[in-house]
């Protein structure tokens, strides 16, 4: 039986990027995924490379170091890969934030005041400002700040190309391999139980987006991560109406707020395609992906208040996902304290698009004892404020 020095649970972004990552620095690698690879959240989500909905913080620090990892990578996968590979889609397009109403403009701008403190380009603009970066927007805004810093990708192609590299980079990607237990000796998990076969390895790493908690619980410790769903429209192909990443200023609160009942905001853009994606909602309601037409209804009347063009287009379809919730909202990144040889990448619940590559490069930087560029400890999963959650599941 092969021994891994590394075997990844999760074919992810956040997975493959770990997997590609952890193979680029020569360990052995085998990235286990109970179905497809990339066919779960992150072929369910938009895209979003953000630093504009995130206050000061760790998670803001992460998606800083995001931006430059994703420029970096979308002019060099193909080197590895070829030029045959289809492109990631990456697209440096910034975001603009507008709010219709008196108190939502007095919030967006002092949201933006603590960015800027915290280095993030937070531009507000004029009406007339705003007008020229989006022309068919509401009249309506009372507010509108610029974020130059915003980006987006094709999350599944981007996903399939870091499967790719790690792949090229000699890693194992063992498809239908659903884990059931996990192998210990000694006190220290040795490889995981699947439903193909063992599979053995010095470290194993946890990725499995919203369903981290049920493997983690798996293997015998649990984790607090739980699903929340997202909805996103996409409309029928048109000639570009909306030029960037646009949001109400809604959408901010709805990131970090835990409320588990249905809460959505308007955020719109278009594609290389021709359609516009519109989103996003988020619930708490397990993994019922029961189809809701409330929800639609909501995303598709708040899109109208910033784009009203949008109310004689037709929309083709919509799709949903669940990402990985964290009660404290940032990611878990790091070894596991209460088992030996146990690492988690996940929680990173709407960022895990953006925050996949600096994710995977904390993870390798750990294991190989190296100085991390931001402090590690805020996202190790046994951190002091999610000691209340780790006693509830435990």
């Amino acid at each position: 039986m092969v021994r891994y020095d590394v075997v990844i649970i999760g074919g992810g972004i956040i997975g493959a990027a770990c997997a590609a990552e952890l193979a680029g620095r020569g360990r052995r690698v085998a990235l286990v995924e109970r179905g497809r690879v990339a066919s779960g959240t992150s072929a369910h989500c938009e895209g979003n490379l953000l630093v504009s909905d995130k206050g000061p913080g760790a998670e803001l620090e992460l998606s800083k170091l995001a931006n430059a990892a994703w420029s970096t990578l979308a002019g060099t996968f193909r080197d590895e890969l070829g030029h045959d590979f289809p492109d990631i889609e990456f697209e440096a397009k910034g975001g603009l934030v507008v709010a219709t109403t008196d108190g939502g403009a007095a919030a967006l701008l002092d949201f933006a005041s603590t960015q800027r403190h915290a280095q993030v380009a937070a531009e507000p603009v004029t009406h007339a400002e705003a007008r020229e970066l989006e022309p068919w927007i509401t009249e309506r805004m009372t507010a509108a700040v610029w974020y130059p810093g915003d980006s987006q990708v094709q999350p599944t192609i981007a996903t399939e190309a870091l499967v790719a590299l790690a792949r090229a980079r000699g890693a194992s990607i063992l498809e239908h391999h659903d884990v059931v237990g996990a192998i210990r000796e000694a006190g220290r998990i040795v490889g995981v139980r699947t439903s193909a076969g063992d599979v053995r390895g010095a470290e194993i790493v946890v990725a499995a987006g919203p369903w981290s908690g049920e493997v983690s619980a798996t293997l015998g410790v649990p984790l607090p991560v739980r699903p929340r769903r997202g909805v996103v429209l996409v409309t029928s192909k048109m000639p570009q109406r909306v030029f960037h990443k646009v949001y109400d200023a809604d959408y901010v609160g709805a990131v970090g707020s835990g409320d588990a009942v249905l809460m959505t905001s308007s955020v719109v853009e278009s594609t290389p395609g021709g359609t516009v994606l519109i989103g996003s909602s988020r619930e708490q309601i397990g993994f019922d992906d029961a189809f809701r037409a409330n929800v639609l209804s909501q995303l598709a009347v708040k899109a109208i208040s910033i784009f009203p063009f949008l109310a004689q287009t037709a929309v083709i379809r919509s799709y949903s996902g669940f990402r990985p919730f964290m009660p404290d909202h940032l990611p878990l990144i790091g070894q596991d304290a209460r088992l030996p040889g146990l690492w988690h990448a996940t929680g990173h619940e709407g960022a895990g698009i953006g925050l996949s590559l600096p994710t995977a490069s904390l993870i390798g930087d750990l294991m190989d004892g190296r100085s991390t560029q931001i402090d590690a400890a805020l996202f190790s999963p046994t951190r002091p404020t999610l000691a209340r959650e780790l006693e509830a599941v435990a």
